[in-house]
């Protein structure tokens, strides 16, 4: 009998268009032998949105089998509803909880709400498998401060930065403006401290160009960091596993356009044709090692499973590799990085996709060995 396996995507997120992306991808490559997938939106409102508006969402990915079997599924507005009783989440459509019962979850969300441990503590509540990272390890991700504090402790080198909040920033503009200067200097790079795909990112060269850049950041988070520009080239290995993680052949995005100091938005998922991603990168056989070996750590620091992409600075005049950040929900669409360095490390996306499933259930299953109350 097929399992079922809800895929959850898009969100309250600036990294929504990108986890409908993702969702496609991710749907197209479930082997239809043994899952019958039941597609769930999130609108950027929140709106849960029923199995079949969800679907149309993601275009022509499903078989005639597929749509046949999410036509049967209740409308209207949807949701989960947890009960570890009955064995997990439930499908509700509206006031009526029907009689699907979702075996797995995978939530292909990027960003806030999704990739930040929220949705991920829904689903520890309603004690059902899903894919990627727990809550410790997703909420402490996306938060670029934080991830730099536990990879240090962890003793691997990174960037030079500066964080504060967005009302400290209100409050006193030019203290920040003057800390930056004096900690990173310029030119240095402005971020969002709980966000990915480059999503409020921008490059500040002067003071006028920082507050700008502070501006922006702030319009997507409660927290900024800044961090130092750095020569270098920027370097990615993914990492799939639980306890046992494995990493990757590393890769590299290569920029035609010299005049682009980094890659934006636009420049990652336009498809203009300003960037290449290589796999393998190249570098030589012992750095490659150092990669991999620091991409587990790094998962490792977090407390990570499931799956992650570990992005590193390669500095242009010292050689010094430094860990930048890890995304425990990496972009899966067609032009991201995370299956592409599998299929160069000999593993097709298909493949990675039922490890995946498999790692959900593991990890499931030995937290179910974890005592919940006192008694014998």
């Amino acid at each position: 009998m097929k399992k079922k396996i809800g895929v959850i995507f898009g969100g309250r997120s600036g990294e929504h268009a990108i986890s409908i992306r993702s969702a496609k991808t991710v749907v197209a490559e479930i082997d239809r032998e043994k899952y019958e997938i039941i597609p769930i939106a999130i609108t950027e409102d929140g709106r849960w949105l029923d199995p079949q508006r969800s679907a149309a969402l993601l275009g022509p990915v499903f078989t005639d089998d597929d749509d046949e079997a999410i036509a049967k599924l209740p409308s209207g507005y949807s949701g989960i509803f947890g009960d570890t009783r009955s064995g997990g989440v439930s499908i509700i459509s509206e006031s009526k909880v029907s009689d699907i019962k979702l075996d797995v979850v995978f939530p292909v969300l990027h960003g806030t709400y999704g990739e930040d441990g929220t949705i991920q503590g829904l689903l520890e509540m309603a004690d059902i498998p899903y894919v990627g990272c727990g809550v410790l390890a997703s909420s402490c991700g996306m938060d670029k401060v934080t991830m730099k504090a536990l990879f240090r402790e962890a003793a691997l080198p990174i960037c030079k930065h500066v964080s504060f909040l967005r009302s400290e920033w209100e409050k006193d503009r030019e203290r920040i403006i003057k800390q930056v200067e004096e900690t990173l200097g310029y030119r240095c790079f402005v971020k969002p401290a709980n966000l990915g795909s480059s999503v409020g990112v921008s490059g500040a060269g002067n003071a006028e160009e920082l507050s700008k850049s502070i501006d922006t950041a702030a319009k997507y988070d409660r927290k900024i960091i800044v961090e130092e520009a750095l020569e270098m080239r920027e370097i990615e290995c993914a990492v799939l596993g639980n306890d046992a993680a494995t990493a990757s052949r590393p890769g590299e995005y290569i920029i035609m356009d010299p005049s682009k100091a980094f890659l934006d938005y636009t420049e990652k998922y336009s498809g203009t044709g300003n960037n290449e991603f290589v796999v393998p990168a190249p570098v030589d056989e012992g750095l490659e090692s150092r990669i991999r070996e620091m991409a587990i750590t790094a998962f490792r620091a977090v407390d990570g499973s499931g799956l992650a992409r570990v992005d590193f600075f390669l500095v242009n005049e010292t050689g010094e590799l430094l860990v930048n950040e890890i995304n425990t929900m990496p972009g899966l669409t067609d032009a991201s990085g995370f299956p592409k360095m599998w299929a160069g490390s000999g593993k097709e996306f298909s493949v990675v996709i039922e490890e995946l499933i498999e790692l959900a259930f593991e990890r499931h299953k030995d937290k179910s060995r974890n005592r919940t109350s006192l008694g014998c």
